[in-house]
């Protein structure tokens, strides 16, 4: 069972797929739903892979707007 709390109810959508793609990059396939199933290291990959493309969002929009 899932303890993470996501702030904006609609965003629920948009976080799923963009962990998805995360996942689909660093080379480990999740199932909808319950993915208990994949090891430590998939599961870090895949948090690892989500924080680099939030941290270069965020980089790029400095750039572009400062």
């Amino acid at each position: 069972m899932s303890r993470s709390k996501v702030n904006v109810p609609e965003a629920k959508a948009a976080l799923d797929q963009f962990k998805m793609q995360a996942a689909n990059e660093v080379g480990v396939t999740l199932k909808q739903g319950y993915n208990g199933d994949i090891t430590a290291k998939q599961a870090g990959s895949i948090g690892g892979q989500m924080v680099k493309k939030m941290v270069e969002s965020y980089e790029n929009n400095l750039k572009n707007n400062g």
